[in-house]
């Protein structure tokens, strides 16, 4: 278990690392290309759409993903739900962003609610979920979906772990980023695992050199790569 996941935590360490996952996020998660490539297109073609952030933490992906939409001119609104009450007082307590939402929610909550989205996507929850949870949010997934569905997540190899450690021990004064990212690396999965574990249809692609994005995408929906950058 991360240490920020721990119900007795240092609650000041804790909203200290929460306030720094923006800068973690913006430099290697990778969300932005995402967006250009497999949300804007979808965007272009329906001018409007929904989307579920599963396990927001902080909220930054939502806020994010919300922002660029706009200033693309979309409309693009967002749910995001984690079922943390420290990280839903943490992605709460800024000032609203249009088309942004949190909830206190499980997926589950969603899915007895009758709940469907054009897009579903998380970022790093994977590696925290054990084979039945992992089961339980792609089944969540695929009811919640009506589009697409993207899960973003570390590449666990030694290089991810030494240059996280060498990089990014500024983060990690403080805070719990630096340790938890490095036990977040070891405990995800490399590419071959990720395949041998999810079930088709889904589909493992590469999403830079650190992460995984894990597919679920309905027929109709826009084919990757069709937009030029």
């Amino acid at each position: 278990m991360e240490e920020m996941d721990r119900e007795d935590c240092d609650p000041a360490r804790l909203t200290r690392t929460y306030a720094r996952f923006p800068v973690v996020n913006r430099l290697l998660s990778g969300w932005h290309g995402i967006y250009r490539h497999r949300i804007r297109p979808e965007l272009a073609a329906q001018g409007a759409a929904s989307l579920l952030d599963i396990g927001c933490g902080s909220g930054d992906v939502a806020r994010s993903l919300a922002a660029w939409a706009r200033k693309d001119g979309f409309g693009l609104t967002v749910t995001a739900i984690d079922p943390d009450a420290r990280a839903f007082a943490f992605a709460s307590k800024d000032p609203a962003i249009e088309g942004v939402t949190y909830r206190q929610a499980h997926s589950s909550e969603l899915v007895a609610e009758g709940k469907v989205f054009d897009f579903v996507i998380s970022n790093h929850i994977l590696h925290h979920l054990g084979s039945g949870e992992l089961a339980a949010v792609l089944r969540d997934s695929e009811a919640l979906s009506r589009s697409l569905v993207l899960h973003n997540d570390l590449k666990r190899s030694n290089l991810s772990y030494g240059l996280f450690m060498a990089g990014f021990w500024p983060l990690g004064l403080g805070s719990y980023i630096l340790a938890d990212g490095l036990v977040s690396i070891k405990r995800s999965y490399t590419a071959m695992e990720l395949e041998s574990t999810v079930p088709a249809p889904w589909r493992v692609e590469a999403n830079g050199p650190w992460h995984h994005l894990l597919v679920l995408e309905d027929s109709r929906s826009t084919r990757t790569g069709q937009e030029n950058v």
